[in-house]
């Protein structure tokens, strides 16, 4: 299997508990995989060490054949990994316009204006949203502004696209309706999807393969 991202052997712990135990994780390039657990099983935890948010405490974290992590260690720091993340609350900035939270990753990378302005044209046709760079977050729809949050890490062509629990806030047809531009953006554009829910239909949507977890364990592989 061609894997983009391999987890070896991670455990973490917090204040002496430990909330994973020796999980070992490989996704394969393109694929979309669902982590799928209650809340607190320890989901959210290991898509933050595969974003180079935190360190394990023992095991390894390996991205396109490269160590990134290792114990009490991030080898790669996160904006050097090649790798997008939505959060839950999908973290846009509330002072900036719908082209300024998508543009702000590129010109950090040292993207031309001009450049950046046809990135951010192009992405937002891509998630549907054409016409709205002049808009500010508050001025949006639930689903506008998750499509946003999507088009921010997708605009600097990840190669691994990690999504937490991105949904759980939208109604049911909104929710169906974003899960469409997800799966058709993967289709087009080839990322490695790593994707989190307690939804089982999200989960059953979505992955190629679902990873179930419990407890801070891996209980189930297919």
């Amino acid at each position: 299997m061609n894997e983009t991202v391999r987890l070896e052997n991670i455990c973490k712990i917090y204040d002496g508990r430990r909330v994973l135990h020796d999980i070992s994780l490989g996704v394969a390039k393109g694929e979309r995989v669902v982590i799928f657990g209650p809340s607190g099983c320890g989901k959210s935890t290991l898509l933050r060490l595969i974003a180079g948010f935190i360190a394990p405490d023992c095991g390894k974290v390996v991205i396109d054949g490269r160590v990134v992590s290792r114990p009490k260690e991030i080898v790669v720091q996160p904006e050097h990994r090649d790798v997008g993340m939505v959060f839950q609350d999908l973290a846009l900035w509330p002072h900036m316009s719908v082209s300024g939270n998508i543009e702000f990753g590129l010109r950090a990378k040292g993207v031309s204006k001009k450049r950046a302005k046809e990135r951010v044209e192009e992405i937002l046709k891509e998630v549907e949203l054409s016409g709205f760079e002049d808009k500010m977050p508050d001025q949006l729809s639930g689903g506008e502004r998750q499509r946003v949050a999507l088009a921010r890490s997708l605009v600097l062509e990840p190669k691994v696209l990690l999504m937490d629990e991105p949904l759980s806030s939208l109604d049911e047809e909104l929710n169906s309706r974003v899960r469409r531009v997800i799966l058709d953006l993967h289709k087009k554009l080839g990322f490695t999807l790593i994707y989190v829910t307690h939804s089982k239909e999200e989960a059953a949507d979505i992955g190629d393969r679902v990873v179930k977890m419990k407890n801070g364990t891996v209980i189930s592989d297919a």
